[in-house]
C-alpha cells in the first residue's frame, strides 16, 4: 500500500474516498481513530492509502479534482 493523501480535514478524506470508489479504486483510511489519543482537536493527520498498482490512476483522480496540486 502507498500513501496517496495526508490531511487533518476529514471532509477531504471522505470526498477523496468517494471519488476513488466511483473510479473503482480501493482505498483504506488510516489513523481514523487517533482522535482518542489527541482529544478530538484534529492535529494528527489522517492518511488515505491505495494499492501500489492503483497509485498512478488514484493520483490522477486527485489532481483532476483539485485535491492535490499538480506536480
Amino acid at each position: 500500500m502507498r500513501e496517496l493523501l495526508r490531511t487533518t480535514d476529514p471532509t477531504i478524506i471522505a470526498f477523496a474516498s468517494a471519488l476513488l470508489d466511483g473510479e473503482g479504486i480501493d482505498c483504506f483510511q488510516m489513523d481514523v481513530h487517533m482522535s482518542v489519543l489527541e482529544g478530538s482537536i484534529g492535529v494528527l493527520p489522517r492518511r488515505l492509502m491505495v494499492r501500489d498498482g492503483d497509485f498512478a490512476q488514484a493520483a490522477a483522480v486527485m489532481r483532476d479534482n483539485g485535491i492535490v496540486p499538480d506536480e
